[in-house]
């Protein structure tokens, strides 16, 4: 059975998370997602190359994020916070995915594993990084 875009998301948004801690082995760390997620090893797999993707533009990313968000550092944003930035940065910039839809679909994640008052910030950020990038593509 083939993952939804939404799921195959939402597993991408946990391995950027757990990125972060340095606490577990990669296989470890599969087999967990892959039970909790009731998703095969294929999708597992193709889920890790997407966030493997996502962490190897993650400086640019952070460059990005860090531009963006002029009341917080980047050190000061909530680390699931911060995976969904990256999420929603990488499909801004580097997909095919109508802008709306990165946007709308960062926002779905942060009302799902963010607390309440984070959607705006998460929405402020990804706006800014979309009109930033959209301007610079202009003028160039």
């Amino acid at each position: 059975m083939a993952l939804s875009k939404q799921k195959f998301r939402e597993i991408v948004l946990q391995l950027l998370f757990s990125a972060d801690f340095e606490a577990t082995s990669q296989e470890e760390m599969l087999l967990f997602m892959m039970k909790q997620f009731a998703v095969s090893r294929s999708g597992m797999k193709g889920a890790q190359a997407s966030a493997e993707q996502i962490v190897n533009c993650k400086e640019a990313i952070d460059a990005q994020i860090g531009e963006a968000s002029t009341e917080y550092s980047l050190e000061r944003i909530p680390r699931v916070e911060k995976a969904i930035l990256r999420l929603g940065v990488y499909e801004l910039l580097h997909t095919d995915l109508p802008p709306e839809v990165a946007i709308a679909e960062a926002l779905r994640l942060c009302r799902k594993y963010a607390t309440g008052e984070a959607s705006r910030f998460i929405h402020a950020i990804l706006d800014k990084v979309y009109k930033t990038c959209t301007l610079r593509a202009e003028s160039s």
